[in-house]
């Protein structure tokens, strides 16, 4: 019997990743376990690492696809209260890590806070926004981060400042320890500026998922340097193209969308298939954005 199971409360077993992940692919995912707070999230990893059972976070699983045979090991959701706090302090905001990226960029501009209003519309939590260091071409959450209370898969505890971050192109030092909250720091603007900004952003991303009504979708590959992974795509011939019930979008080539009886080994055929003929035709390598467990 593992240890796991003194979490009964907080933990699924063979929890269905369909209805936890955007793509809505994927067999059963071993254990879930969603911690009422820090000091059972401590002990959920500290167990974990003693039974040498895999630990994975799970933010809002907009860029996951799991298996069809379904993920092994623990899977860590921060979604109770106390890790979706957001709290305003000035020019600072402070957010629990499961708190929706969505209403960190809202809760800002509505204070008159200016540097993320440009990440409107980009699904996830604020804990793997900040672990992959989101960015578009008009924002970079990194960038904002001040301060971090983060966590080892060994259950312990750091604090950690500017001085102590890492941040690239969709990747950051982060990526390797549970962030449980992070303090940003904006620049003063005007609410109604801000708000009017917002909403032409909003506009222009709404846009690129109108042919996905209704379909579960994802983005594929990060953008090269200099380049769009979108635009590389297309002149590879991979827009609209298809693998079973995988299929690129037609306005967005570098989402990926699973329509009726698709499944996870179709995303997978499909992103391994667009790899190996971008190499080929046009001597790119697209690096993988979205996360295969």
């Amino acid at each position: 019997m593992s240890k796991l199971d003194a979490f009964k409360s907080v933990l699924e077993r063979a929890a269905d990743a369909k209805a936890l992940t955007w793509l809505g692919l994927g067999g059963p995912i071993e254990a879930l376990a969603r911690p009422q707070d820090q000091a059972q999230l401590l002990a959920l990893l500290k167990v974990a690492s003693q039974e040498n059972v895999d630990v994975k976070m799970l933010g809002d699983g907009a860029s996951v696809l799991v298996s069809d045979v379904g993920a092994p090991g623990l899977v860590l959701q921060l979604s109770a209260a106390s890790f979706t706090e957001l709290k305003v302090d000035g020019t600072r905001v402070r957010a629990g890590a499961g708190a929706k990226l969505g209403n960190l960029v809202t809760t800002a501009t509505s204070a008159g806070l200016a540097g993320v209003e440009g990440l409107v519309g980009i699904p996830g939590t604020v804990g793997a926004a900040l672990a992959i260091n989101v960015s578009t071409s008009d924002a970079t959450l990194g960038q904002y981060v001040e301060s971090a209370k983060v966590a080892t898969y060994q259950g312990e505890i750091l604090e950690l400042t500017r001085d102590d971050f890492l941040f690239g192109y969709r990747s950051s030092n982060l990526e390797n320890v549970v962030i449980l909250e992070a303090t940003f720091r904006f620049e003063q603007d005007q609410p109604e500026e801000l708000v009017k900004r917002m909403q032409k952003f909003w506009i222009v991303r709404k846009k690129k998922t109108s042919d996905l009504e209704n379909l579960g979708y994802a983005r594929m590959f990060k953008n090269p340097r200099g380049q769009s992974a979108a635009e590389l795509i297309d002149q590879a011939g991979f827009r609209g193209a298809a693998v079973g019930a995988a299929r690129v979008s037609m306005v967005d080539p570098n989402l990926v969308c699973a329509e009726k009886d698709c499944k996870s080994d179709d995303v997978k055929r499909l992103v391994t298939l667009i790899q190996t003929q971008a190499r080929e035709r046009i001597g790119v390598d697209l690096e993988l954005e979205i996360v295969i467990w």
